[in-house]
């Protein structure tokens, strides 16, 4: 094999020559592409047996290859092509990373400065997005759904960083999160009642922890009428809902003009008969556009960066501030009490798996400045559990001819492994006592 490299880079070398002399737009003609590749490996073949080139080991692998480069993400491919790898990224030519099931690791997939840049150029030719010194960032998103992020020097200190996350097709649905461990059955029952319910529901979570792929497959437990609109800085969601609309910003162009804010969305989303509002992600000011939209009865979800539950309705209740001076607390902490119906709290695990760690229900009071919030699903042994306490509104279930009260029972408690410990056990049971272990209301 080690003669693969000299025979693939010939190969690649003549196949670019025939597209340059034949003027064809690979992008266009996608067969086009094998056509010449197929063409070039026979043509290779003969002359190797010649003995006039050297000798092709692995036809196939070269073909691979070829398109890869030519079409492709050269070295990158199979990494996008892998249904296991995560994300990519790239910190220098030699430097290439990828997450497999949570967890980090090194590749060998060595890169020149120039492949990097050409990389990026045609990640981003179908995108109409650019990265230059005068814009040396750029968030796109790939055709396959993958979104892809690039930091040039001098913003850099050196080489060109590169981030490519995808996203798994393979969790569709609550279902398919209970079956990887990340819910469990109660819990996700609860949160496609919720949805149908029409709640408002806030998700949260460290980078990494699985919020998007929890939103989308909430999301697929809507009404199958429900007509969702989404807005996102760049396309992340993927929902296979029959009538749904999908939005993103625009970065300005190169005269700074054309720019489109995720607030502006989120207004012009209003205007077209949403059943649901879906926030990709609130980072700033347009937390108060979103806000007002649930305060005025729109079911939606949204994410937001958070160390917890808790802390995520304090950060939601901060955001807003950056609006505008006369944005005061005084209005946004009751909007964020009473227009958020439940917090879903995620994480990611030593080892690389992510889960629910917590359910939170605001009950729509606010107590020295502080959201009350009731802890409905907590960690107990490792175990999303419920703590038998009922959401304090039920408004939503009830008209939507919903009882969560089944699925929020609390466990019974261990038989006591002996007959002293079994007759304090009984004042130990209950939701009442088991909810301070798991997390009291704030």
């Amino acid at each position: 094999m080690a003669r693969m490299p000299s025979a693939v880079s010939v190969i690649t070398e003549r196949v670019r020559e025939r597209v340059r002399s034949e003027r064809l737009d690979l992008a266009a003609d996608p067969t086009a592409a094998e056509r010449l590749v197929r063409d070039e490996l026979r043509s290779y073949a003969e002359r190797s047996l010649a003995g006039s080139l050297p000798l092709l080991d692995d036809e196939q692998a070269a073909l691979g290859r070829v398109l890869a480069d030519l079409t492709g993400y050269g070295p990158l491919q199979p990494f996008f092509d892998d249904p296991e790898v995560e994300e990519i990224w790239i910190n220098a030519p030699d430097a290439v990373f990828i997450a497999r099931a949570g967890v980090t690791e090194r590749v060998d997939a060595p890169l020149t400065a120039d492949q990097v840049r050409t990389l990026v150029e045609r990640m981003l030719q179908s995108t109409g997005r650019r990265v230059d010194l005068a814009s040396p960032f750029v968030d796109a998103s790939l055709p396959d759904g993958s979104r892809l992020h690039v930091v040039i020097p001098d913003v850099t200190r050196q080489h060109w960083a590169v981030n490519v996350r995808k996203f798994s097709q393979r969790i569709r649905s609550l279902a398919r999160l209970v079956e990887l461990g990340s819910l469990t059955p109660l819990a996700a029952e609860f949160l496609r009642m919720t949805v149908l319910a029409g709640g408002n529901i806030l998700v949260s979570g460290a980078t990494h922890s699985g919020k998007t792929t929890l939103l989308g497959a909430m999301l697929a437990s809507a009404r199958p009428a429900d007509r969702i609109v989404t807005v996102e800085e760049t396309f992340e969601l993927d929902l296979a809902a029959a009538d749904v609309v999908a939005m993103q910003c625009r970065t300005p162009n190169l005269e700074g003009a054309g720019e489109i804010s995720l607030r502006r969305l989120i207004k012009e989303a209003l205007r077209m008969r949403p059943d649901r509002l879906v926030v990709g992600e609130v980072r700033e000011a347009e937390s108060l556009d979103l806000l007002i939209a649930l305060n005025s009865g729109l079911p939606g979800m949204c994410s937001i960066h958070a160390n917890s539950a808790r802390d995520a309705l304090v950060k939601l209740s901060t955001l807003p501030l950056l609006a505008g001076r006369n944005i005061d607390s005084g209005f946004v902490v009751p909007t964020v009490a009473s227009a958020i119906d439940l917090v879903v709290h995620c994480e990611l695990v030593k080892g690389g798996q992510r889960r629910v760690a917590e359910i939170v229900a605001p009950t729509g009071r606010v107590i020295d400045g502080v959201i009350e919030a009731d802890t409905l699903f907590g960690m107990l042994s490792g175990t999303l559990t419920p703590t038998g306490v009922l959401p304090a509104r039920l408004e939503r279930f009830d008209g939507a001819g919903l009882d969560p009260a089944m699925l929020l029972r609390a466990p019974e408690p261990e038989p006591a492994p002996d007959a002293q410990a079994a007759d304090a056990a009984p004042s130990r049971a209950g939701s009442a006592d088991l909810a301070p272990e798991l997390g009291s209301p704030a």
